[in-house]
């Protein structure tokens, strides 16, 4: 089989992750070398296997690999056919450097869980445009990992009922539809730790900001769309990122695309 790389990396729009990094390799062997962010790593197809502070490691399908930085690593495929991974590199704020010690102790995460959640991360950030759900994905995904590596000072959160805070987060989505708003942004606003806001809201509505911010933005298009604004010019005006954008959440939530939408209703 002849070596096969396949890579995409970009920076997206979310407090905390300094690079997203897909690649596909076979052949390629990575050499012993550092990063100065935390490497949080799922592997889809094949398996990789590593060498970290002098200790052998691989990572099976349904692990989360977790490598501190400053600490050297290797990395190189553990089946003939290669591997298939998908990397959020994390800077400090996420996770802190007194956990390094217990990364390098236990960089191997089995926790179906965290693997779905990252899986989701991914997701969200393949897609401009969905940088709240992306936060919000992220700031669980954190709260786990501490769990993991410091489990007698940090569990999962419970849920706790605050329908005062939950209304305040509601007033600010509903007055940023369009601007849109981070996770962090709100939490400072409003005075509360950005997963006990998530949680407040979602336990009050039923329903988590990300979801409900995006339903107030597909409830703007169709107005717009019923008050004869060209298709191609709503998805900026109701707040999305892109028309790609727009479309791919309104199917979902109204069943047809805009542009549909917009012409069976206009023969009414």
């Amino acid at each position: 089989m002849a070596p096969r790389q396949e890579v995409s990396a970009w920076r997206p729009a979310v407090p905390g992750v300094v690079e997203v990094f897909h690649a596909r390799f076979t052949a390629y062997a990575y050499p012993m070398h550092v990063h100065d962010v935390w490497t949080l790593l799922i592997v889809d197809d094949g398996a990789v296997r590593y060498d970290l502070d002098r200790h052998r490691h691989g990572t099976p399908h349904d692990s989360v690999t977790l490598l501190p930085p400053h600490v050297p690593h290797n990395g190189s495929a553990a089946t003939p056919d290669g591997f298939r991974k998908r990397v959020l590199y994390l800077d400090g704020t996420r996770l802190g450097e007194d956990l390094v010690g217990a990364a390098v102790d236990r960089p191997e995460l089995r926790d179906p869980v965290l693997r779905d959640r990252v899986g989701r991360l991914h997701t969200a950030l393949a897609h401009g445009g969905d940088e709240l759900e992306a936060e919000s994905r992220l700031t669980f995904i954190g709260e786990r990992l501490r769990a993991h590596l410091r489990p007698a000072a940090a569990g999962p959160g419970r849920s706790r009922s605050d329908p005062v805070l939950a209304r305040r987060l509601r007033e600010l989505l509903d007055a940023s539809v369009v601007r849109g708003i981070g996770l962090e942004e709100a939490a400072r606003v409003v005075g509360a730790h950005p997963a006990h806001l998530v949680r407040a809201f979602s336990g009050a509505y039923g329903i988590a900001p990300h979801q409900y911010l995006t339903a107030r933005r597909v409830e703007r298009a169709r107005r717009l769309l019923l008050d004869g604004v060209p298709a191609g010019e709503v998805a900026v005006a109701a707040g999305f990122f892109d028309q790609s954008h727009l479309t791919r959440h309104f199917r979902r939530s109204v069943g047809v695309t805009p542009g549909r939408y917009a012409r069976k209703s206009s023969v009414r």
